[in-house]
């Protein structure tokens, strides 16, 4: 996947908004990778904030939603994973301004 490929699909996921944070995914450091294979689909590796979140089919809806767009991407798949385990040193500077974290 080329550069150009890639920041269009971050700049997709940034669309994708955690309901419970208000704060997007990518920001959040939800997202551990992306791989796309020859044929356009699209793996987003991905964890969520805590385990057992009622919205996680929600987000995953909203993520395959905001790759719709890119015509490469032919299909998505989310794979949710919970190593390493998120913690809020993952976020971005913006994100931690946002919610208020030093």
């Amino acid at each position: 996947m080329n550069e150009d490929l890639k920041e269009n699909i971050m700049g997709a996921l940034e669309l994708v908004i955690d309901p419970e944070l208000g704060v997007d995914i990518v920001n959040l450091g939800l997202i551990y990778n992306t791989e796309m294979d020859d044929e356009g689909k699209l793996t987003v590796t991905m964890t969520l904030t805590a385990m057992g979140c009622p919205l996680a089919g929600t987000i995953v809806d909203q993520v395959k939603r905001a790759l719709s767009d890119i015509p490469e991407v032919k299909d998505v798949d989310v794979n949710i994973v919970w190593n390493p385990p998120w913690n809020k040193d993952m976020m971005s500077r913006y994100a931690k301004i946002a919610l208020g974290i030093r």
